[in-house]
């Protein structure tokens, strides 16, 4: 069994912040892959459904952010998942909006919603780090993932979202680089080929084939007329 947890605030009022790139990450997820309906379970809200054999637990914990390791924790206890089976979804202000990184383990990086579920389970759990880009300056950052996506932003973000989606049977298997490749097709598609298609959609002209060159005109004659009717009944 698997445990995916997304990080946000509940509540309409902050639906759309940077900060709740992770409930986006979940809602997308039990969208496309036909989840359960949401729960009131754990602390938070649940969903579960299945990718192949495996069974995935999504999980918005409800205790805000600072506190996501009370619900994470109490879900990881009571069905007995180990944190290496425990992915998040989070948001990351080092990477550009529209980006996304897969992490297994290490530090929090003073995310306080991975630092409440350090606490809880130690730091082997996954990340799937969802960018939202910097503000610039640390001293605007709570103000700034606070705040909703810029409209220019949003386009990338559901791409990303659906990208998200679209490999999450590739986390639930275990397998990150197919997961990465899944979210990079969305956001990065292959380029066509740069080649200019005729407008009328008819096939380019062969090429001419060289002309053969044109016969030598001939050497003039010099015998006279009687000569050459007598060499003709020679």
């Amino acid at each position: 069994m698997r445990l995916f947890v997304g990080l946000g605030n509940p509540g309409t009022k902050y639906a759309r912040n940077r900060h709740n790139a992770g409930f986006m990450a979940l809602d997308q997820i039990a969208r496309d892959h036909g989840f359960s309906p949401w729960r009131s379970q754990f602390q938070g809200d649940t969903s579960t459904g299945r990718f192949d054999s495996t069974k995935v637990l999504l999980l918005k914990p409800g205790t805000f952010m600072n506190k996501s390791g009370q619900a994470v924790g109490e879900a990881a206890r009571y069905f007995d998942i180990a944190p290496k089976d425990v992915i998040v979804f989070h948001d990351e202000l080092d990477l550009a909006p529209g980006k996304a990184r897969f992490k297994q383990g290490g530090g929090h990086a003073g995310h306080n919603g991975l630092r409440s579920i350090h606490a809880h389970l130690g730091q082997d759990y996954g990340r799937v780090r969802i960018g939202i880009g910097h503000p610039g300056h640390k001293d605007r950052v709570s103000g700034y993932v606070l705040g909703d996506f810029a409209k220019a932003e949003e386009p990338m973000m559901d791409d990303l979202m659906r990208g998200i989606s679209d490999g999450a049977a590739d986390l639930a298997a275990g397998d990150s680089g197919r997961f990465m490749n899944a979210v990079a097709m969305r956001v990065a598609p292959p380029r066509a080929s740069t080649g200019k298609a005729r407008p009328d959609g008819a096939k380019p002209a062969a090429p001419k084939k060289p002309q053969p060159a044109a016969a030598a005109a001939p050497a003039p004659d010099p015998r006279s007329a009687l000569q050459r009717l007598a060499d003709r009944f020679r």
